[in-house]
């Protein structure tokens, strides 16, 4: 898998989580990202992708992809400075589920300009919660 990116943002551990959940980046999305732990629910993996996207972190944008639709390679637009998220709702995706749906909204900016992706996301556990695709609602 190849990586190209722009270069990663650093966040310490001390700083709020950029996923919106209140919780501090070492409570909340680093410590899976480090593969200290595993995410327990389909909205925690989303959690921790989006701000993988806010920080730059492509490695662990293709690790949580699931295999079968995951891409080669990724490349993040530098230009755009991912603001927050907004979880709309979510279907199943418990620790007992095997798959999930989550609903959300994630704002961003690029060039002065402001707006939402909006998407329908499913996800997988076979080994740990994978992403496995989204629809733009």
């Amino acid at each position: 898998m190849s990586t190209e990116n722009a270069a990663r943002t650093a966040i310490d551990d001390s700083k709020r989580c950029p996923c919106g959940t209140g919780l501090t980046y070492g409570e909340c999305c680093g410590p899976i990202h480090r593969r200290e732990r595993e995410p327990a629910t389909a909205e925690q993996l989303m959690r921790s992708r989006f701000t993988a996207f806010a920080l730059g972190d492509v490695d662990w944008l293709l690790a949580s992809w699931h295999p079968t639709t995951r891409p080669r390679s990724l490349e993040l637009d530098p230009g755009i400075r991912w603001l927050r998220l907004d979880i709309v709702g979510t279907s199943a995706g418990g620790p007992f589920d095997r798959e999930g749906t989550v609903s959300f909204d994630a704002h961003w900016v690029a060039d002065g300009t402001r707006g939402a992706m909006r998407e329908l996301s499913r996800f997988r556990r076979d080994q740990g919660w994978q992403y496995l695709d989204g629809q733009q609602r």
